[in-house]
């Protein structure tokens, strides 16, 4: 397996004095590309809040979207929110829109409660386009009263809308967006609470054009206490718009107001606050008197590397071999760079390296290459084994390339290598010879005794080849006849997805034949002549001898004359033999018997 080390994004949330069921602000969508970020948005509330302040907030409030014509819409997230339990179905632009994630926290002090609303409006900006945005219908008015939150200047309601934008002209960027709403709240006057963020192994290629934008609400303009954002230990600012000591405090520094009244949209330039190699950001928020809400928090870093990933699409088998075919596809998906070629993958099976592949051409960003593999199995792999694909390996767990991402490098499958099935061997089938070693078979229940395991289906087939096409089967197994004999019947046994191919003779023996010893010679076509039953055509050279009570041999037949019809040649003329007893001498001239048939033969005409 890869030793690689750990490249993964996440938010380590510290040192909060917190409220009921704040949710912490994590990674919600990353984008990786030519991508920047902006913010729209406008406050409900009509100047900022304090103790003299009208107790109430308007309903709707607009702002511009102003892209470059260059500018393509990727993502729009609209969010919304202000004092009370919540009102999470608002309108943009007369559209209904309902929240699809909510957020709530309790301000610890006066146990206040707060909300924010989430909704994916990507579409409805597509077909918009820049223009003026109007939220309405966000009333909180029903939750706010002077007692609790006017008295206490926490009244406030607001939108913001983020939108995710992609520009040929950019250099390749990670876009992050994080949300969740956390509360920056000083249990004491004067005494700081700080939260940290950290970002680790970054591999900041190159810090131009870094940004970290915020949407946080309640932030005072009016309360200045060690309310700062510190980047990797340096204090953040932007004064005037955003001096030190008060980064919140009602401010939108992409059109530099500062009467976004308890709502602040911030974007920050932070390239010297990092530099290229670093391995980590740390960003820490401050206050120590002022009561704000972080909503989401956006960073765009220029970080230009692949993110390579697998799978094994599918498997081709062969019945009883150690040999499959694989087809994998390697992608460079979420990904800032291309994948170069010539990256290594290794093959495992059951944990063992087992053949090298490598990439042919370049992946481009969020692309694909799809190959195959033929793999000869050693022969110490089981028939059930775990097969792994793993991309940027060379078969010692090492990666060469540096991705965004090192733990996704791998795909794997439990496989189970197809065997054909077994089977009884089967012993000939014997019967009478009907004529010409032609007979009739009844081979039915071999269709069980064949299969060594009660499954799997069975047919009958004349040829070999029949069997194998699967074409032709013998349709009645109860009564089969076979013109010719020794017959060989082939066996087809078919498992879920192999089968296997038996056979098994039909013989013939030649049975004792049945002699009819009566002959009514009047021509009337019933007994005229003296019948056997099961020798002609089977007892080839045959013999049969005709005699009369005292011995005198009267007449003799063969394979080449006809039955006796009850006349006997006397010197020159034929004269027909008198009623009475005969005795008959049958030779059949069969190994099988030695000593002729014999018997008495009644003449009565």
């Amino acid at each position: 397996m890869k030793r690689k080390r750990i490249l993964s994004l996440f938010i380590v949330l510290l040192g909060i004095f917190l409220k009921g069921n704040a949710q912490d602000i994590e990674l919600y969508q990353q984008f990786n590309g030519r991508y920047d970020f902006t913010f729209i948005g406008n406050t409900m509330n009509t100047e900022a809040n304090g103790f003299f302040t009208p107790c109430y907030a308007l309903t709707s409030s607009s702002a511009t979207l102003n892209l470059n014509v260059n500018d393509q819409i990727e993502k729009v997230f609209l969010y919304w929110a202000g004092s009370g339990t919540g009102d999470f179905d608002i309108q943009l632009n007369d559209v209904d829109i309902s929240s699809q994630i909510n957020f709530t926290a309790i301000q610890n002090s006066s146990l206040n409660h707060f909300f924010s609303a989430f909704a994916d409006v990507t579409q409805q900006v597509l077909t918009t386009g820049n223009g003026i945005y109007t939220v309405s219908e966000l009333d909180i008015n029903p939750f706010i009263d002077s007692d609790t939150y006017c008295n206490n200047a926490t009244n406030f309601a607001g939108w913001a809308m983020l939108i995710v934008y992609k520009n040929t002209t950019l250099p390749i960027n990670q876009i992050n967006v994080y949300h969740g709403l956390q509360a920056l709240s000083a249990a004491v006057v004067n005494v700081q609470t700080q939260i940290t963020i950290t970002l680790s192994a970054l591999n900041v290629l190159d810090n131009n054009g870094a940004k970290l934008g915020f949407i946080a609400w309640e932030g005072d303009e009016n309360i200045a206490n060690q309310e700062s954002v510190y980047i990797n230990n340096d204090l953040l600012a932007n004064p005037p718009l955003n001096p030190g000591n008060n980064i919140f405090n009602g401010t939108n520094s992409i059109t530099q107001s500062s009467d976004l009244y308890n709502m602040d949209l911030d974007i920050f330039d932070i390239q010297g606050n990092i530099q290229v190699g670093d391995q980590s950001l740390d960003i820490s928020l401050t206050t120590a008197q002022d009561f704000v809400l972080i909503n989401t928090l956006v960073t765009k870093l220029n970080n230009q590397l692949p993110d390579a990933t697998i799978s094994i699409d599918t498997v081709e088998k062969t019945c009883d071999s150690k040999i499959i075919t694989v087809d994998f596809t390697v992608y460079n998906s979420n990904s800032t760079n291309e994948l170069p070629a010539g990256t290594p993958i290794a093959i495992y099976a059951n944990d063992e390296f087992i053949e090298f592949s490598e990439t042919i051409l370049p992946i481009e960003i969020d692309g694909s290459w799809s190959s195959q593999i033929t793999i000869t199995l050693p022969e110490n792999i089981p028939d059930t084994f775990t097969l792994q694909f793993v991309v940027d390996d060379s078969g010692q767990g090492i990666g060469h390339v540096a991705e965004l991402i090192e733990t996704n490098n791998s795909f794997s499958v439990e496989m189970t290598l197809i065997k054909t099935p077994t089977f009884n061997a089967l012993e000939p089938i014997t019967s009478c010879n009907e004529g010409f070693t032609s007979g009739t078979f009844d081979f039915s229940n071999y269709q069980e005794l064949v299969k060594s395991i009660p499954s799997g289906a069975v047919h009958f087939y004349e040829t070999f080849e029949n069997a194998t096409d699967n074409v032709n089967p013998i349709l009645t197994p109860s009564n089969y006849s076979a013109n010719a004999t020794p017959k060989e019947i082939f066996i087809r046994i078919e498992n879920e997805n192999c089968f296997s191919i038996t056979s098994f003779l039909l013989l013939t023996k030649n049975c004792p034949p049945t002699v009819y010893n009566y002959i009514s010679a009047n021509d009337d076509t019933i007994n005229d002549v003296f019948t056997i039953e099961g020798l002609r055509n089977i007892f080839l050279e045959f013999k049969i001898e005709i005699y009369n009570r005292w011995g005198r041999l009267l007449w003799t037949g063969n394979q080449n004359t006809e039955d006796w019809n009850g006349y006997i040649k006397d010197g020159i003329s034929i004269k027909k033999a008198t009623d009475g007893t005969y005795f008959y001498l049958i030779f059949l001239n069969d190994i099988d018997y030695p000593q002729p048939l014999t018997g008495f033969l009644y003449i009565n005409h």
